[in-house]
Protein backbone atom coordinates (compact mmCIF):
# COMPACT_ATOMS: atom_id res chain seq x y z
CA UNK A 1 0.00 0.00 0.00
CA UNK A 2 1.55 3.39 -0.69
CA UNK A 3 -1.64 5.81 -0.17
CA UNK A 4 -1.10 8.73 1.63
CA UNK A 5 -3.66 11.31 2.65
CA UNK A 6 -4.18 14.88 4.62
CA UNK A 7 -7.72 16.00 3.46
CA UNK A 8 -10.37 18.50 5.09
CA UNK A 9 -14.11 18.60 3.43
CA UNK A 10 -16.49 20.66 4.20
CA UNK A 11 -20.14 20.20 3.51
CA UNK A 12 -23.66 21.07 3.71
CA UNK A 13 -24.75 17.20 3.81
CA UNK A 14 -23.52 13.66 2.37
CA UNK A 15 -19.94 14.42 0.92
CA UNK A 16 -19.83 11.88 -1.38
CA UNK A 17 -23.69 12.58 -2.75
CA UNK A 18 -22.45 15.94 -3.72
CA UNK A 19 -18.91 15.48 -5.05
CA UNK A 20 -20.63 13.39 -7.56
CA UNK A 21 -22.70 16.32 -8.63
CA UNK A 22 -19.43 19.29 -9.16
CA UNK A 23 -18.43 20.32 -12.16
CA UNK A 24 -16.12 23.20 -12.81
CA UNK A 25 -15.18 24.71 -9.28
CA UNK A 26 -15.01 28.74 -9.45
CA UNK A 27 -11.56 29.80 -8.15
CA UNK A 28 -12.95 33.28 -7.42
CA UNK A 29 -14.95 31.52 -4.68
CA UNK A 30 -12.35 28.73 -3.81
CA UNK A 31 -9.84 32.10 -3.70
CA UNK A 32 -12.27 32.67 -1.22
CA UNK A 33 -12.26 29.93 1.14
CA UNK A 34 -8.01 29.82 1.12
CA UNK A 35 -8.17 33.25 2.17
CA UNK A 36 -10.58 32.23 5.62
CA UNK A 37 -9.13 29.02 6.53
CA UNK A 38 -5.20 30.72 5.62
CA UNK A 39 -6.21 33.85 7.34
CA UNK A 40 -2.18 34.86 8.16
CA UNK A 41 -0.64 33.33 5.28
CA UNK A 42 0.56 34.36 2.00
CA UNK A 43 -1.41 32.68 -1.09
CA UNK A 44 -0.35 32.40 -4.48
CA UNK A 45 -2.12 30.32 -7.60
CA UNK A 46 0.12 27.37 -8.67
CA UNK A 47 -0.17 24.66 -10.95
CA UNK A 48 -3.69 22.32 -9.74
CA UNK A 49 -4.10 18.77 -9.54
CA UNK A 50 -7.64 16.95 -9.36
CA UNK A 51 -8.89 14.66 -6.37
CA UNK A 52 -7.46 11.67 -6.91
CA UNK A 53 -3.91 12.58 -6.85
CA UNK A 54 -4.34 15.83 -4.90
CA UNK A 55 -5.06 14.71 -1.30
CA UNK A 56 -1.59 14.93 -0.33
CA UNK A 57 0.14 17.93 -1.91
CA UNK A 58 3.80 19.24 -1.18
CA UNK A 59 4.72 20.21 1.74
CA UNK A 60 3.51 24.29 1.35
CA UNK A 61 1.33 23.61 -1.53
CA UNK A 62 -2.58 23.62 -1.10
CA UNK A 63 -4.82 21.91 -3.72
CA UNK A 64 -8.12 23.02 -3.15
CA UNK A 65 -12.03 23.65 -4.96
CA UNK A 66 -14.92 25.03 -3.53
CA UNK A 67 -19.01 24.47 -5.10
CA UNK A 68 -21.98 25.52 -3.69
CA UNK A 69 -22.31 22.86 -0.62
CA UNK A 70 -19.04 21.55 -0.73
CA UNK A 71 -15.34 22.53 -0.08
CA UNK A 72 -12.29 20.56 -0.39
CA UNK A 73 -9.09 20.89 1.11
CA UNK A 74 -5.69 19.12 0.67
CA UNK A 75 -2.99 20.06 2.96
CA UNK A 76 -0.39 17.77 4.93
CA UNK A 77 -0.45 20.59 7.26
CA UNK A 78 -4.20 19.00 8.61
CA UNK A 79 -2.39 15.28 9.31
CA UNK A 80 -2.15 15.73 13.05
CA UNK A 81 -1.95 12.60 15.26
CA UNK A 82 -4.97 13.74 17.39
CA UNK A 83 -7.77 15.34 15.53
CA UNK A 84 -9.62 16.54 17.90
CA UNK A 85 -6.96 19.25 17.93
CA UNK A 86 -7.33 20.91 14.38
CA UNK A 87 -6.73 24.57 14.57
CA UNK A 88 -9.92 26.07 16.26
CA UNK A 89 -10.48 28.28 13.10
CA UNK A 90 -10.67 25.45 11.11
CA UNK A 91 -13.42 23.78 13.10
CA UNK A 92 -15.24 27.30 13.25
CA UNK A 93 -15.64 27.29 9.44
CA UNK A 94 -18.05 24.10 9.54
CA UNK A 95 -20.19 26.22 11.98
CA UNK A 96 -23.92 24.71 10.35
CA UNK A 97 -22.37 22.21 7.95
CA UNK A 98 -20.41 18.87 8.23
CA UNK A 99 -16.57 18.67 8.17
CA UNK A 100 -14.59 15.31 7.18
CA UNK A 101 -10.84 14.91 8.20
CA UNK A 102 -8.98 11.96 6.86
CA UNK A 103 -5.40 11.52 6.77
CA UNK A 104 -3.40 8.06 6.56
CA UNK A 105 0.44 8.04 5.61
CA UNK A 106 1.11 4.19 4.06
CA UNK A 107 4.94 4.53 5.31
CA UNK A 108 3.82 3.98 8.91
CA UNK A 109 0.37 2.16 8.62
CA UNK A 110 -1.09 5.38 10.23
CA UNK A 111 -4.58 6.45 10.04
CA UNK A 112 -6.56 9.39 11.64
CA UNK A 113 -9.99 10.19 10.20
CA UNK A 114 -12.71 12.35 12.03
CA UNK A 115 -15.88 13.76 11.71
CA UNK A 116 -17.62 17.07 13.24
CA UNK A 117 -21.41 18.34 12.97
CA UNK A 118 -21.88 21.49 13.48
CA UNK A 119 -18.71 22.05 15.02
CA UNK A 120 -19.21 19.70 17.53
CA UNK A 121 -16.64 16.76 17.40
CA UNK A 122 -19.45 13.53 16.65
CA UNK A 123 -16.42 10.97 16.21
CA UNK A 124 -12.37 10.82 15.64
CA UNK A 125 -10.08 7.59 15.68
CA UNK A 126 -6.26 7.99 15.15
CA UNK A 127 -3.79 4.85 15.43
CA UNK A 128 -1.01 3.05 13.92
CA UNK A 129 1.03 0.16 14.84
CA UNK A 130 3.64 1.81 16.88
CA UNK A 131 1.85 4.46 18.74
CA UNK A 132 -1.08 2.20 18.71
CA UNK A 133 -4.57 3.91 19.59
CA UNK A 134 -3.53 7.32 19.62
CA UNK A 135 -7.39 8.94 20.24
CA UNK A 136 -10.36 7.65 19.94
CA UNK A 137 -13.57 9.78 20.88
CA UNK A 138 -17.15 8.80 19.48
CA UNK A 139 -18.92 6.16 18.59
CA UNK A 140 -17.82 3.85 16.04
CA UNK A 141 -19.36 4.42 12.38
CA UNK A 142 -20.91 1.82 10.66
CA UNK A 143 -18.19 1.07 8.11
CA UNK A 144 -15.93 0.38 10.82
CA UNK A 145 -17.55 -1.98 12.86
CA UNK A 146 -16.62 -5.17 10.63
CA UNK A 147 -12.74 -3.91 12.00
CA UNK A 148 -13.52 -3.48 15.91
CA UNK A 149 -15.55 -6.86 15.93
CA UNK A 150 -12.21 -9.00 14.31
CA UNK A 151 -13.66 -9.81 10.88
CA UNK A 152 -11.03 -7.30 8.96
CA UNK A 153 -7.48 -9.02 10.65
CA UNK A 154 -4.53 -8.01 9.26
CA UNK A 155 -2.34 -9.78 6.90
CA UNK A 156 0.84 -9.62 7.28
CA UNK A 157 3.91 -11.32 5.90
CA UNK A 158 6.91 -11.28 7.57
CA UNK A 159 10.36 -10.71 6.45
CA UNK A 160 12.51 -13.19 5.30
CA UNK A 161 14.33 -15.14 8.33
CA UNK A 162 11.73 -13.03 10.85
CA UNK A 163 9.43 -15.30 12.68
CA UNK A 164 5.87 -14.11 12.59
CA UNK A 165 4.10 -12.05 15.14
CA UNK A 166 0.92 -10.75 15.80
CA UNK A 167 0.16 -7.40 14.23
CA UNK A 168 -0.05 -4.56 17.37
CA UNK A 169 -3.50 -4.28 16.23
CA UNK A 170 -6.56 -5.81 15.31
CA UNK A 171 -6.33 -4.85 11.81
CA UNK A 172 -4.58 -2.73 9.24
CA UNK A 173 -5.22 0.73 9.84
CA UNK A 174 -4.71 1.34 5.80
CA UNK A 175 -7.48 -1.07 5.43
CA UNK A 176 -9.88 0.48 7.36
CA UNK A 177 -8.58 4.24 5.89
CA UNK A 178 -9.62 3.02 2.36
CA UNK A 179 -13.50 2.18 3.56
CA UNK A 180 -13.04 5.34 5.76
CA UNK A 181 -12.30 7.20 2.45
CA UNK A 182 -14.94 5.57 0.48
CA UNK A 183 -17.57 6.20 3.29
CA UNK A 184 -16.85 9.89 4.47
CA UNK A 185 -15.90 11.15 1.29
CA UNK A 186 -16.96 8.85 -1.76
CA UNK A 187 -13.37 7.69 -3.43
CA UNK A 188 -10.62 5.73 -2.26
CA UNK A 189 -7.06 5.97 -3.04
CA UNK A 190 -5.95 1.85 -3.91
CA UNK A 191 -8.12 -0.90 -4.63
CA UNK A 192 -11.07 -1.19 -6.64
CA UNK A 193 -13.34 1.66 -7.51
CA UNK A 194 -16.96 0.68 -6.86
CA UNK A 195 -19.77 1.47 -9.55
CA UNK A 196 -20.70 4.31 -7.64
CA UNK A 197 -17.62 6.08 -6.24
CA UNK A 198 -16.82 9.53 -7.26
CA UNK A 199 -14.77 10.03 -10.10
CA UNK A 200 -11.85 11.32 -8.07
CA UNK A 201 -9.82 12.09 -11.13
CA UNK A 202 -12.51 14.16 -12.83
CA UNK A 203 -12.47 16.64 -10.04
CA UNK A 204 -10.00 19.16 -10.86
CA UNK A 205 -8.29 21.17 -7.96
CA UNK A 206 -6.91 24.64 -7.88
CA UNK A 207 -3.10 24.54 -6.26
CA UNK A 208 -2.00 26.94 -4.29
CA UNK A 209 1.34 27.48 -2.54
CA UNK A 210 0.90 28.85 0.52
CA UNK A 211 3.30 30.59 3.54
CA UNK A 212 3.00 31.67 6.97
CA UNK A 213 3.94 35.94 6.59
CA UNK A 214 5.12 35.16 10.60
CA UNK A 215 7.32 31.72 9.53
CA UNK A 216 10.87 31.79 8.34
CA UNK A 217 11.66 32.80 4.54
CA UNK A 218 12.00 29.74 2.28
CA UNK A 219 15.83 30.11 1.87
CA UNK A 220 15.89 30.14 5.80
CA UNK A 221 13.83 26.68 5.85
CA UNK A 222 17.12 25.47 3.24
CA UNK A 223 19.60 26.25 5.57
CA UNK A 224 18.03 24.74 7.89
CA UNK A 225 17.80 21.64 6.14
CA UNK A 226 21.70 21.56 5.33
CA UNK A 227 23.03 22.16 8.45
CA UNK A 228 20.56 18.84 10.04
CA UNK A 229 21.87 16.94 6.93
CA UNK A 230 26.01 17.81 7.34
CA UNK A 231 25.12 17.04 11.18
CA UNK A 232 23.92 13.20 10.20
CA UNK A 233 26.16 10.44 10.92
CA UNK A 234 27.63 8.66 7.94
CA UNK A 235 24.89 6.05 5.55
CA UNK A 236 25.58 2.40 6.81
CA UNK A 237 24.95 -0.17 3.96
CA UNK A 238 23.60 -3.58 4.29
CA UNK A 239 23.09 -6.90 2.57
CA UNK A 240 21.18 -9.38 3.00
CA UNK A 241 22.94 -12.80 4.15
CA UNK A 242 22.07 -16.83 3.24
CA UNK A 243 19.71 -16.74 6.46
CA UNK A 244 17.59 -13.52 5.69
CA UNK A 245 20.05 -11.56 8.39
CA UNK A 246 21.10 -7.99 7.88
CA UNK A 247 24.91 -8.02 7.12
CA UNK A 248 26.56 -4.23 7.45
CA UNK A 249 28.71 -4.06 4.22
CA UNK A 250 31.67 -1.37 3.54
CA UNK A 251 30.58 2.19 2.72
CA UNK A 252 30.07 2.77 -1.17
Amino acid sequence: MGAKTGLLVYADGDVPGLLRQVGTADLDRTLATMRRLYPVCEIEQCGGSNLGDGVYPPKGTVYAASWPGVEVIGDQGVMIDAPSELPEHLVAASAGRRLVLHAMHSVVDWLAFAVWEDGRLARSLSLSPDSGIIENIGEPLPFELPYWAGDRPADIIPWPGEEEEPYPLPFHPLDLGEDALRALCGFVQEGRPEPDDVDADAVELFGFQVRDRQGPAPFQEEAKLRSAVEAMEPPRFYSLGPDGSLIERPGL
